[in-house]
């Protein structure tokens, strides 16, 4: 067994140190394992593991909320939105900034992925915020930050893979729980990118004309209305999480084809581009499956998780390494590879210290949007420095200050669990 523990980690870290794809990693890695420390049987099973990894009726929800944002992304809901709220925050130095970071929230309300969060603002924000003078390092910066509240602002593709794998959670009660998180992370990014923008100068040629207000309001509509039937369904019962996938994906689609954004063959484009991303993030979950299957099976996650434990029996200080480590992935991976592959050892963990389930798997998320921005691989601020032309390096010096005021929001939730649990509690669900 320790032979096969050994390649089990072995494998996967080194399979990641030359650059193959997590997927194949986990995947290799899972195998290698179980040919190493399980009969010829297990091996024969590997395929109907790997199946079960992503037969689950929950899991029917990424594909569609991966729809419903490749869909608004294609109807032009982002630059809509980018009106609306320049309407309502008015030309003011650092009002671009906080333009992009609203309309970063709002959209990760409907596609619950922070590097399709980012990649859709920064499209449309990063030409007009270099016009009006911000620097494109900053511009990326903010935007990345701003697009990591996707993870905690429901629907997250990675709170429903949580909800998937921890038994006992309600995936309801934890959506609800990352509103509230969710809308402080987006607060503690909006005060340092206003703070910096006055203090630095930038956004001194954004114009001195508002968009008319209840015109903006008026286009944007259709697209604000999305967060409010998911929520809304959820909240009244009338849909599951997968049925208000569902709804909101239909949704979409008849508010493209209403409004000529797109034509039929554009839809079909949406369908190609909504299942190739759906394709990758399936086959992780599947493949991280095996990978779990085996560490379960040949007591490598037990084993991590009792070294753990046995460093120190001061709770706070398990969870602050617990924390740490979290932080640590989520500068390297996204954050549905970040569950699959740590929970097999945390969840152990959470049930010895009794931990809220629903509390730590919002934790989780704020420790997984801080590592989205934080260098060096910091996959939503790799999508932004993209788009805007610059290196990762130079964004150090921005996004620094936003890591700092999200830490504090990690602080809040740690300290204060009703921060997370008050939302999910009066509404009536178990947490």
């Amino acid at each position: 067994m320790i032979a096969a523990n050994i390649v089990l980690v072995g494998v996967f870290v080194a399979l990641l140190l030359i650059g193959a794809p997590i997927a194949v990693s986990l995947g290799l890695a899972g195998f290698a394992a179980i040919a190493v420390g399980l009969d010829v049987y297990a091996l024969q099973s590997v395929a109907q593991i790997t199946f079960n990894s992503i037969a689950k009726y929950p899991l029917v929800a990424i594909p569609l909320f991966v729809l419903t944002g490749v869909v608004f992304e294609r109807a032009g809901v982002a630059a809509r939105l980018v009106t609306f709220m320049q309407a309502i925050v008015g030309p003011r130095r650092g009002g671009l900034a906080l333009v992009a970071v609203l309309v970063c929230m709002i959209l990760g309300g409907m596609s619950g992925s922070g590097p399709a969060d980012a990649a859709a603002v920064a499209t449309i924000m990063i030409p007009s915020m270099r016009k009006a003078g911000y620097p494109d390092a900053f511009s990326a910066s903010v935007i990345a930050a701003g697009a990591s509240t996707a993870i905690l602002i429901p629907p997250s593709l990675a709170l429903i893979i949580y909800g998937v794998l921890v038994p006992g959670v309600d995936l309801r009660a934890l959506f609800a729980a990352g509103l509230i998180p969710g809308i402080m992370v987006g607060i503690a990014v909006m005060v340092p990118a206003w703070w910096i923008s006055r203090r630095q100068g930038f956004g001194l040629d954004e114009g001195t004309k508002r968009p008319p207000l209840w015109r903006a309001f008026w286009e944007a509509l259709p697209g604000l209305f999305a967060p409010v039937i998911i929520l809304g369904g959820l909240r009244s019962g009338l849909f599951t999480p997968t049925e208000a996938a569902a709804v909101a994906a239909v949704y979409g689609l008849v508010i493209g084809l209403i409004s000529r954004v797109f034509t039929l063959k554009g839809a079909l484009d949406v369908f190609a581009e909504s299942a190739e991303t759906t394709a990758v993030i399936m086959i992780i979950i599947a493949l991280a499956g095996l990978f779990a299957f085996a560490g379960a099976t040949l007591g490598a996650f037990d084993q991590a998780a009792k070294g753990i434990l046995a460093l120190t029996g001061d709770p706070l200080i398990v969870l602050a390494l617990v924390m740490g480590l979290v932080l640590f992935l989520g500068m390297l991976l996204d954050g549905a590879s970040i569950y699959l592959i740590s929970l097999p050892l945390l969840y152990p963990i959470a049930l010895t210290l009794k931990w809220n389930l629903t509390w730590f798997g919002v934790l989780m998320a704020i420790n997984i949007a801080i590592g989205q921005v934080t260098p060096p691989v910091a996959v939503n601020l790799f999508v932004t420095a993209k788009i805007a032309g610059v290196p990762i390096e130079a964004t150090v010096r921005w996004v620094a200050w936003f890591v700092l005021t999200m830490l504090v929001v990690l602080a809040l939730v740690v300290a204060f669990p009703g921060l997370a649990l008050w939302l999910p509690v009066q509404l009536g669900y178990s947490v």
